[in-house]
C-alpha cells in the first residue's frame, strides 16, 4: 500500500475486507449456499429445544403436540434469520467501502472525519475483490436469507393450519 495515504491502516477498506474475513463469525459466510448453511443450521438445530420449552409456556399448545412443535422449530428459525442480516450488513458495508472513490476515513475520533480518494491502482484493486470475493458472499447469504424466510413464514402458517 501507498505510504503516502492518511487513511489509517484499520480503516482502509483492503484491510477491513481482510479482518472481516479472519473473525469467527463473518468467516460463516461463503459463496455455496450449502456451506453457509451449516453453521446456521447448527444454530437452529441447538436451539428447537429451547424454543419449544418456550412455546410448552402455552397452554392451548401444550394440548396440541404437533403445533408445539410446529412452534418450536419456527421459533427456532429467528435467531439464525437474525445472524444471517447481521451477516449480510457487515459484509454489505464492506461492500461500499470497497466500491467507492473515496475513503472516510477518521484520524482521532467521530468529530474528525475526513475523505481521501483513492488512487486508480486502489479501485481497481477495490472492484477485483468487491467484484470475486464479497459479492459471491452477499449472494450466498441472500439466498439463505430467502430460503430462512420462506421457511420462517411457511412454517408459521402451518403453525396456524395445524
Amino acid at each position: 500500500m501507498d505510504s503516502t495515504c492518511p487513511v489509517p491502516m484499520e480503516q482502509r477498506p483492503l484491510q477491513q475486507y481482510e479482518e472481516l474475513r479472519r473473525s469467527w463469525f463473518f468467516r460463516w459466510a461463503d459463496p455455496d449456499v450449502f456451506t453457509c448453511l451449516k453453521p446456521f443450521a447448527l444454530c437452529w438445530l441447538l436451539l428447537i429445544p429451547l424454543t419449544t420449552v418456550i412455546a410448552s409456556g402455552s397452554v392451548p399448545l401444550q394440548q396440541d403436540p404437533p403445533r408445539l412443535l410446529a412452534a418450536g422449530l419456527v421459533g427456532a428459525l429467528v435467531l439464525p434469520l437474525l445472524l444471517l442480516v447481521r451477516q449480510w450488513l457487515g459484509w454489505t458495508f464492506i461492500l461500499r467501502r470497497l466500491l467507492a472513490e473515496s475513503i472516510e476515513y477518521e484520524e482521532s475520533g467521530w468529530y474528525d472525519g475526513q475523505i481521501w480518494e483513492k488512487p486508480l491502482v486502489w479501485r481497481q484493486k477495490d472492484w477485483l475483490v468487491a467484484q470475486h470475493q464479497v459479492r459471491p458472499l452477499l449472494l450466498g447469504l441472500q439466498q439463505l436469507m430467502t430460503m430462512a424466510t420462506v421457511a420462517l413464514v411457511l412454517g408459521a402458517a402451518l403453525c396456524r393450519l395445524v
